[in-house]
């Protein structure tokens, strides 16, 4: 997520140049056109029933949130991406492109295709769970509106994916962790909790170094994200590996590795769930 390409520099781009589809404002956040991720994103059975059932479904009665980053149609509208938004200490972009692959392969895909198969572990274990966009074939919504769609779900634990686009030298997952800052003070020592468990089972079942360039040990503290200043539910943000870096990127394009991605994810909320 660290180098992203604006989307004033790709409005240009057609839509069969990176094969994505959909209507224009399929997600947009504007007022009046707002996505209702809640609407179509939010199956599963909150109740586990008793006996063997309620054994099979640990995350029954919890609300999971989830946020892949971008949208896949984000270049498109650079006026109403590029406007700012406050996110709790600052303004910023309402959101970007983000980052892509040499080969072209882009980070609203993976973050969108790992959302989906974690949504589909997640409800197997009876979770509800509330994603911010449900398709990758849109604009937005804008960084705060996501924090809010998730905040007032009242999910129980909630997670933002990503992939970054670091240093070409540099290889590894981080986890960033919110700082307090109002909003978010009550969920800050959750949070890091729930870090723990990310970059533990992460790296275990992926088996993704930890960034060597991005923070310290795995974890990097941000400050200036809407994401993590505006959350007041338990959260933090995986940059799941570095695109700009060649071994990492033959990895995170795979859909073997992107179900993976999605599994650890799975366990390591299912963990601190518990």
């Amino acid at each position: 997520m660290r180098i992203v390409l604006t989307a004033a520099a790709l409005a240009g781009v057609s839509l069969l140049a990176l094969g994505v589809g959909g209507r224009l404002a399929a997600d947009r956040g504007r007022t009046g056109a707002s996505p209702h991720p809640s609407s179509a994103n939010t199956s599963g059975s909150p109740g586990g029933g008793s006996g063997g059932h309620a054994q099979t479904q640990p995350l029954a009665g919890k609300i999971v949130g989830i946020d892949p980053g971008h949208n896949g149609r984000n270049y498109a509208d650079p006026a109403y991406i590029d406007h700012l938004v406050w996110n709790g200490r600052e303004e910023e972009t309402c959101d970007t492109t983000g980052t892509e692959t040499d080969g072209g392969y882009t980070e609203a895909s993976f973050n969108f295709e790992v959302a989906r198969s974690l949504a589909a572990d997640l409800r197997a274990e009876g979770a509800r769970v509330v994603m911010t966009r449900g398709s990758n074939s849109g604009v937005g919504p804008c960084v705060n509106r996501r924090s809010q769609i998730l905040d007032g779900a009242h999910a129980n634990v909630a997670i933002d994916i990503h992939a970054d686009g670091g240093p070409p030298q540099g290889r590894g997952f981080a986890v960033l962790e919110p700082v307090a800052d109002g909003p978010n003070d009550r969920v800050i020592a959750a949070s890091r909790r729930f870090g723990a468990d990310v970059i533990r089972r992460y790296a275990a079942v992926t088996g993704m170094p930890r960034s060597n360039y991005d923070g310290s040990g795995g974890i990097s503290f941000r400050d200036n994200l809407a994401g993590l200043n505006l959350t007041t539910v338990p959260k933090v943000l995986i940059e799941c590996g570095n695109m700009r870096n060649a071994i990492d990127a033959s990895r995170l394009v795979r859909a073997a590795f992107q179900r993976k991605a999605a599994r650890g994810l799975a366990e390591a909320i299912t963990e601190y769930l518990r």
